[in-house]
Protein backbone atom coordinates (compact mmCIF):
# COMPACT_ATOMS: atom_id res chain seq x y z
CA UNK A 1 0.00 0.00 0.00
CA UNK A 2 1.37 3.42 -0.98
CA UNK A 3 1.91 6.24 1.48
CA UNK A 4 -0.94 8.20 -0.15
CA UNK A 5 -3.35 5.28 0.21
CA UNK A 6 -2.35 4.78 3.83
CA UNK A 7 -2.82 8.49 4.54
CA UNK A 8 -6.26 8.47 2.91
CA UNK A 9 -7.34 5.38 4.85
CA UNK A 10 -6.17 6.94 8.10
CA UNK A 11 -8.08 10.16 7.36
CA UNK A 12 -11.23 8.13 6.66
CA UNK A 13 -10.87 6.24 9.95
CA UNK A 14 -10.33 9.49 11.88
CA UNK A 15 -13.45 10.99 10.25
CA UNK A 16 -15.40 7.83 11.06
CA UNK A 17 -14.56 8.11 14.75
CA UNK A 18 -15.49 11.80 14.76
CA UNK A 19 -18.88 10.74 13.35
CA UNK A 20 -19.23 7.95 15.92
CA UNK A 21 -18.62 10.49 18.67
CA UNK A 22 -21.40 12.65 17.24
CA UNK A 23 -23.78 9.70 17.15
CA UNK A 24 -23.00 8.54 20.70
CA UNK A 25 -23.39 12.13 21.94
CA UNK A 26 -27.09 11.81 21.13
CA UNK A 27 -27.42 9.01 23.69
CA UNK A 28 -28.24 11.65 26.24
CA UNK A 29 -30.02 11.56 29.59
CA UNK A 30 -30.83 15.03 31.00
CA UNK A 31 -30.46 15.47 34.75
CA UNK A 32 -33.00 17.71 36.54
CA UNK A 33 -30.39 19.09 38.95
CA UNK A 34 -27.58 19.66 36.43
CA UNK A 35 -27.09 21.48 33.12
CA UNK A 36 -24.81 18.61 32.09
CA UNK A 37 -26.54 15.50 30.67
CA UNK A 38 -25.21 11.96 30.84
CA UNK A 39 -24.06 11.12 27.31
CA UNK A 40 -22.19 8.55 25.26
CA UNK A 41 -19.47 11.04 24.31
CA UNK A 42 -16.93 9.81 26.82
CA UNK A 43 -17.46 6.24 25.63
CA UNK A 44 -16.72 7.39 22.09
CA UNK A 45 -13.56 9.19 23.22
CA UNK A 46 -12.35 6.10 25.05
CA UNK A 47 -13.00 3.97 21.98
CA UNK A 48 -11.26 6.40 19.62
CA UNK A 49 -8.14 6.68 21.77
CA UNK A 50 -8.00 2.96 22.64
CA UNK A 51 -8.36 1.91 19.01
CA UNK A 52 -6.41 4.65 17.23
CA UNK A 53 -3.82 5.67 19.82
CA UNK A 54 -2.85 9.16 20.96
CA UNK A 55 -2.30 10.94 17.67
CA UNK A 56 -5.22 9.78 15.59
CA UNK A 57 -7.59 9.37 18.52
CA UNK A 58 -6.97 13.01 19.44
CA UNK A 59 -7.35 14.07 15.79
CA UNK A 60 -10.77 12.40 15.73
CA UNK A 61 -11.91 14.34 18.81
CA UNK A 62 -10.55 17.64 17.50
CA UNK A 63 -12.38 17.04 14.21
CA UNK A 64 -15.57 16.29 16.15
CA UNK A 65 -15.28 19.57 18.07
CA UNK A 66 -14.54 21.55 14.89
CA UNK A 67 -17.59 20.06 13.16
CA UNK A 68 -19.76 20.97 16.13
CA UNK A 69 -18.29 24.47 16.38
CA UNK A 70 -19.00 24.98 12.68
CA UNK A 71 -22.71 24.45 13.31
CA UNK A 72 -23.34 20.76 12.65
CA UNK A 73 -25.56 19.48 15.51
CA UNK A 74 -23.22 16.78 16.82
CA UNK A 75 -23.04 17.83 20.45
CA UNK A 76 -25.37 16.34 23.07
CA UNK A 77 -29.09 16.94 22.51
CA UNK A 78 -28.42 17.98 18.88
CA UNK A 79 -26.70 21.20 19.89
CA UNK A 80 -24.02 22.95 17.88
CA UNK A 81 -22.01 26.13 17.59
CA UNK A 82 -19.01 27.80 19.15
CA UNK A 83 -21.29 29.16 21.87
CA UNK A 84 -21.67 25.63 23.27
CA UNK A 85 -17.89 25.19 23.50
CA UNK A 86 -17.36 28.51 25.28
CA UNK A 87 -20.55 28.18 27.35
CA UNK A 88 -20.96 26.85 30.91
CA UNK A 89 -20.66 23.19 29.89
CA UNK A 90 -17.89 23.79 27.36
CA UNK A 91 -15.19 22.70 29.78
CA UNK A 92 -16.29 19.10 29.35
CA UNK A 93 -16.01 19.38 25.57
CA UNK A 94 -12.60 21.08 25.63
CA UNK A 95 -11.37 18.46 28.11
CA UNK A 96 -12.13 15.69 25.60
CA UNK A 97 -8.87 16.58 23.83
CA UNK A 98 -6.49 15.89 26.76
CA UNK A 99 -8.65 12.89 27.67
CA UNK A 100 -8.08 11.22 24.30
CA UNK A 101 -4.42 12.24 24.34
CA UNK A 102 -3.87 10.73 27.78
CA UNK A 103 -5.55 7.40 26.99
CA UNK A 104 -3.60 6.95 23.77
CA UNK A 105 -0.33 8.08 25.35
CA UNK A 106 -0.73 5.73 28.30
CA UNK A 107 -1.41 2.74 26.05
CA UNK A 108 1.55 3.55 23.81
CA UNK A 109 3.80 3.74 26.87
CA UNK A 110 2.48 0.45 28.31
CA UNK A 111 0.67 -1.96 25.99
CA UNK A 112 -2.58 -2.26 24.09
CA UNK A 113 -4.17 -4.87 26.35
CA UNK A 114 -7.52 -4.93 28.10
CA UNK A 115 -6.00 -4.40 31.56
CA UNK A 116 -3.92 -1.40 30.49
CA UNK A 117 -6.84 0.04 28.51
CA UNK A 118 -9.06 -0.33 31.57
CA UNK A 119 -6.50 1.52 33.71
CA UNK A 120 -6.11 4.29 31.12
CA UNK A 121 -9.84 4.77 30.59
CA UNK A 122 -10.60 4.70 34.32
CA UNK A 123 -7.99 7.36 35.12
CA UNK A 124 -9.22 9.39 32.15
CA UNK A 125 -12.71 9.66 33.66
CA UNK A 126 -11.40 12.38 35.95
CA UNK A 127 -9.96 14.63 33.23
CA UNK A 128 -13.24 15.96 31.74
CA UNK A 129 -14.99 15.77 35.12
CA UNK A 130 -12.33 17.92 36.81
CA UNK A 131 -11.94 20.48 34.01
CA UNK A 132 -15.67 20.54 33.24
CA UNK A 133 -16.69 20.97 36.87
CA UNK A 134 -14.19 23.80 37.40
CA UNK A 135 -15.46 25.50 34.23
CA UNK A 136 -19.06 25.01 35.36
CA UNK A 137 -18.33 26.45 38.81
CA UNK A 138 -16.67 29.51 37.31
CA UNK A 139 -19.45 30.07 34.76
CA UNK A 140 -22.29 29.84 37.28
CA UNK A 141 -20.32 31.14 40.30
CA UNK A 142 -21.07 27.92 42.17
CA UNK A 143 -19.53 26.79 45.42
CA UNK A 144 -17.28 23.75 45.27
CA UNK A 145 -19.98 21.54 46.82
CA UNK A 146 -22.67 22.72 44.41
CA UNK A 147 -20.34 22.30 41.44
CA UNK A 148 -19.42 18.76 42.51
CA UNK A 149 -23.11 17.86 42.92
CA UNK A 150 -24.03 19.28 39.52
CA UNK A 151 -21.05 18.30 37.42
CA UNK A 152 -18.89 15.62 39.02
CA UNK A 153 -20.43 13.11 41.42
CA UNK A 154 -23.44 12.01 39.29
CA UNK A 155 -21.14 10.92 36.46
CA UNK A 156 -18.72 8.67 38.33
CA UNK A 157 -20.63 5.36 38.16
CA UNK A 158 -21.53 5.84 34.51
CA UNK A 159 -17.93 6.83 33.82
CA UNK A 160 -16.62 3.56 35.24
CA UNK A 161 -19.12 1.56 33.16
CA UNK A 162 -18.08 3.43 30.02
CA UNK A 163 -14.40 2.92 30.87
CA UNK A 164 -14.92 -0.86 31.03
CA UNK A 165 -16.83 -0.85 27.72
CA UNK A 166 -14.25 1.36 25.99
CA UNK A 167 -11.39 -0.88 27.14
CA UNK A 168 -13.10 -4.16 26.22
CA UNK A 169 -14.62 -3.12 22.88
CA UNK A 170 -11.68 -0.88 22.00
CA UNK A 171 -8.98 -3.54 22.29
CA UNK A 172 -11.16 -6.11 20.53
CA UNK A 173 -11.91 -3.79 17.59
CA UNK A 174 -8.29 -2.60 17.41
CA UNK A 175 -7.02 -6.17 17.06
CA UNK A 176 -9.63 -6.96 14.40
CA UNK A 177 -8.78 -3.84 12.39
CA UNK A 178 -5.06 -4.60 12.48
CA UNK A 179 -5.69 -8.24 11.51
CA UNK A 180 -7.76 -7.04 8.54
CA UNK A 181 -5.03 -4.55 7.53
CA UNK A 182 -7.43 -1.67 8.09
CA UNK A 183 -5.35 -0.06 10.83
CA UNK A 184 -1.61 0.30 10.73
CA UNK A 185 0.89 1.10 13.45
CA UNK A 186 4.38 2.53 13.33
CA UNK A 187 6.98 3.74 15.78
CA UNK A 188 5.77 7.31 15.47
CA UNK A 189 2.16 6.48 16.39
CA UNK A 190 1.26 3.26 18.16
CA UNK A 191 2.96 0.13 19.37
CA UNK A 192 2.14 -3.21 17.77
CA UNK A 193 -0.95 -4.73 19.32
CA UNK A 194 -0.65 -7.37 22.01
CA UNK A 195 -3.22 -9.98 22.85
CA UNK A 196 -5.97 -9.16 25.30
CA UNK A 197 -4.88 -9.89 28.86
Amino acid sequence: MSKEQLKLRTMIIVALFAAITGVLAQLSIPLPFSPVPITGQTLAIGLAATILGARYGTYAIILYLLIGAAGVPVFAQMKAGLSIIVGPTGGYLVAFIPTALFIGWYLQKTSFTFIQALIANTIAIFIPLTIGTAWLAYSYQLSLGAAMTAGFTPFLIGGVIKAVLAAWIGILVRERLISANLLFTNKNAEQPVKKVA
